[in-house]
C-alpha cells in the first residue's frame, strides 16, 4: 500500500472512530443464566407480536434444543414457524429463502437459535423483510435504512458475540466472498445467554468458538480505534476466556464455566462492535467463504501469525495481553512479554487440539485470498500495521501444509 493510500485509510479509520463515539449503539435486553430461555420466551409472549420465524440449523433440531425452546414459546402463547436450513457460513440464497417463509407465513418477528451462522442469517433476513434493497446493496456500513423486523436471539455457542454486535456476515456463493452488513439497527432486541443449552457442545466446537471470542477481544484491544470502554470489555473477555476455556473444553458440564464463556463472548462482542477487528478476521472470512473452513478454526489458525506481523507496531499492547492471561512478567521488557502472549496463543492451540495448518488452501488461491483480505481490512478494520500484498500472502502461506 502506497504512502498516500495509507494516509487516506488511516484518516478514514479516525473518522470511523468518531462515528462510533457519536452514533448510538443499542444493546439487547439481556437474560443470563440457567432459566434465561424461559424468561425471554415469557417476555416475547408479553409483547404479543404475532408469529415468529425461528431461524436455526438442522443439527440443533436433531439434538432437541430447538424443540425445547419451541415448547417454552408454546407455553407462553407464541406461535411460530421453523426455518432450519441454515448451514455454516450462510449464503445469500439461505437468507432469501428465510425471507420468503417469513413473508408467506405473515410473521411479525424472528428468533435465532444457534451459533454465529443462524444469528447472522437471521439478522440479514430481518433486514431484508423491511428493506427492498438486495443483500449486496445492504452490505457495508450504515446501509440498512429501514428498521429490521424484531429480532431475538439464543446463542448456543460462546464465540461469535453476534447477540450484541452491529454486524452480520454472509457469503456470496458465486464470488466466494463474505460480505459484512454493519449497522446499529442489526443489534437484536433481546438475547438469552443460557448455559444449559451449551453443556452438550462437543469439545471441538467449544475450542473453536472460544478461540473466535478470544480473537474478537484481542483484535479489538489491538485496534488503533480502541478506547477505555472497549479496553475494559476486551480485558474482561480475555480474562474470562483464559480462566474458563480449557475447563469448558475438558469438561463442559459446569454451568458456571459455560456461563462465564458466554459472558466472555458477549463482552468481546461489545469490544469489537466499537473498536472493530483486524487481519485475522479478514483472512478467516475469506478462508470460510472459499473453503467452508469453520470460522473459529480459521481464526485460531491465523491469529498467531497476524500477532507476529503486528508486533512491531503493537508491542506495548501485546505485552499488556500477556499480563491479562498471566503469562507475562513485570521483570521482562515489553517485547519479551509480547512474545510470551503469542506463545500462549500457540499453546492454546495445542491444549485444545486445534490444527495449525489447512490442507484445503491451494497455492493458486493465495493471491486472491490475500487481495480480498486486504480490501476487507482497508475499509473496515483499524489495524496497528497495514500489510502489503506480499506480506499478507506470507501470512497465509504459514498455515499451508
Amino acid at each position: 500500500m502506497g504512502q498516500s493510500s495509507l494516509f487516506f485509510f488511516k484518516g478514514y479509520m479516525k473518522a470511523l472512530k468518531v462515528a462510533a463515539s457519536v452514533i448510538p449503539i443499542p444493546r439487547p435486553t439481556l437474560f443470563a443464566g440457567a432459566d434465561s430461555t424461559e424468561q425471554m420466551c415469557e417476555a416475547i409472549g408479553l409483547m404479543n407480536l404475532g408469529k415468529l420465524l425461528i431461524v436455526t440449523d438442522q443439527p440443533l433440531v436433531d439434538v432437541g434444543i430447538v424443540e425445547k425452546v419451541e415448547d417454552h414459546l408454546s407455553q407462553c402463547g407464541v406461535s411460530f414457524v421453523r426455518y432450519a436450513s441454515v448451514k455454516p457460513d450462510p449464503t445469500y440464497p439461505m437468507a432469501e429463502e428465510g425471507r420468503e417463509i417469513y413473508l408467506r407465513e405473515q410473521c411479525a418477528g424472528i428468533l435465532a437459535i444457534g451459533g454465529g451462522s443462524p444469528m447472522d442469517c437471521a439478522k440479514v433476513i430481518a433486514a431484508r423483510v423491511t428493506n427492498k434493497k438486495s443483500i449486496r446493496r445492504l452490505s457495508g456500513i450504515l446501509k440498512v435504512w429501514r428498521t429490521p423486523a424484531p429480532l431475538f436471539v439464543i446463542p448456543t455457542t460462546a464465540g461469535t458475540g453476534s447477540e450484541v454486535t452491529v454486524a452480520a456476515v454472509i457469503s456470496d456463493p458465486f464470488t466466494h466472498q463474505k460480505t459484512p452488513l454493519m449497522d446499529p439497527k442489526l443489534v437484536p432486541m433481546m438475547a438469552a445467554l443460557d448455559p444449559v443449552l451449551m453443556t452438550g457442545l462437543p469439545p471441538q466446537v467449544t475450542a473453536a468458538t472460544g478461540m473466535d471470542a478470544l480473537t474478537h477481544a484481542v483484535e479489538a484491544y489491538l485496534s488503533v480505534n480502541a478506547t477505555s470502554e472497549t479496553d475494559g470489555y476486551a480485558n474482561a473477555a480475555i480474562t474470562l476466556i483464559s480462566q474458563n476455556l480449557v475447563s469448558a473444553y475438558k469438561d463442559g458440564q459446569s454451568l458456571k464455566v459455560r456461563l462465564n464463556m458466554a459472558m466472555a463472548s458477549y463482552y468481546a462482542g461489545l469490544a469489537f462492535t466499537k473498536a472493530s477487528l483486524g487481519y485475522t478476521h479478514a483472512i478467516a472470512h475469506n478462508l470460510g467463504a472459499r473453503y467452508g473452513t469453520p470460522h473459529g478454526i480459521a481464526n485460531a489458525l491465523v491469529l498467531p501469525h497476524v500477532l507476529r506481523f503486528s508486533q512491531p507496531n503493537a508491542t506495548s499492547r501485546m505485552a499488556n495481553l500477556a499480563k491479562m492471561v498471566n503469562v507475562g512478567d513485570e521483570g521482562w521488557d515489553e517485547a519479551t512479554n509480547a512474545v510470551a502472549f503469542v506463545d500462549y496463543v500457540v499453546s492454546l492451540q495445542d491444549v485444545l487440539g486445534l490444527p495449525k495448518t489447512l490442507v484445503d488452501i491451494q497455492a493458486s488461491d493465495v493471491p486472491l485470498i490475500a487481495k480480498n483480505a486486504i480490501q476487507e481490512t482497508k475499509w473496515n478494520y483499524p489495524v496497528p500495521r497495514y500489510a502489503t500484498q506480499q506480506e499478507c500472502e506470507q501470512i497465509i502461506e504459514k498455515i499451508m501444509v
